[in-house]
């Protein structure tokens, strides 16, 4: 990815709006039927794939950065990663409880 946390964190927000729109819009005509043998799998398969896209979207620079031997820079990069992820659910989390989503 990116070595810019604020790049990763919104790459993380985007992937996440993706899955959520395109599960709300696919399973929409199905809401009045019931589960099936293959939800469980098609959801645990989301998440895997999710975990993969995760990991990548926070892990990967930070890896490359401490095997290269600059492992303050990939803590670093780390940590502002998921603290620009937590501002942008903290955002997220204010703006739904107060009604302006």
């Amino acid at each position: 990815m990116s070595k810019n946390p604020i790049i990763n964190a919104l790459s993380a927000s985007a992937y996440i709006i993706l899955v959520v729109s395109v599960m709300t819009f696919v399973t929409r005509p199905l809401k009045n039927k019931p589960d099936t043998f293959a939800a469980p799998i098609i959801m645990l398969s989301l998440l895997t794939l999710s975990v993969a896209v995760m990991a990548y979207l926070f892990f990967y620079q930070p890896l490359l950065l401490f095997i290269e031997g600059k492992k303050k820079e990939a803590v670093n990069l780390f940590i502002k990663t998921v603290g620009v992820f937590g501002v942008i659910t903290a955002v997220a989390l204010t703006l739904l409880y107060s009604g302006l989503i």
